[in-house]
């Protein structure tokens, strides 16, 4: 069954770091452009960052640019959302894309 599974999400002091994982089952997710993107309650889902799958140009959303990453690892099939110095309007749900396919979403709470 092909899959897209985010992971890493959690409760995290503001100030503090997480990384989110977003695997894919039984597709590759090298020739895809994968994004990041969430959704906080009461609000429409915002894109945060993307990955292009030609040559690793990223884009980030101008709330995010300069506190996360966005890298990929095609043998892990794996992409990766590094974000350092979370704010407590960080907390959504987070989820990735590739294509049409989407993940279920990982909860990132930002609160002290």
């Amino acid at each position: 069954q092909v899959q897209l599974v985010e992971s890493g999400g959690g409760l995290v002091q503001p100030g503090g770091s997480l990384r989110l994982s977003c695997t894919a089952s039984r597709f590759t997710l090298d020739y895809y452009l994968i994004g990041w993107f969430r959704q906080a309650p009461g609000t429409e889902r915002e894109g945060v960052s993307c990955i292009s799958s030609s040559d690793g140009s990223t884009y980030y959303a101008d709330s995010v640019k300069g506190r996360f990453t966005i890298s990929r690892d095609n043998a892990k099939n794996t992409v990766y959302l590094q974000m350092t110095n979370l704010k407590s309007e960080d907390t959504a749900v987070y989820s990735c894309s590739a294509g049409t396919y989407w993940g279920p979403g990982t909860q990132v709470t930002v609160s002290s």
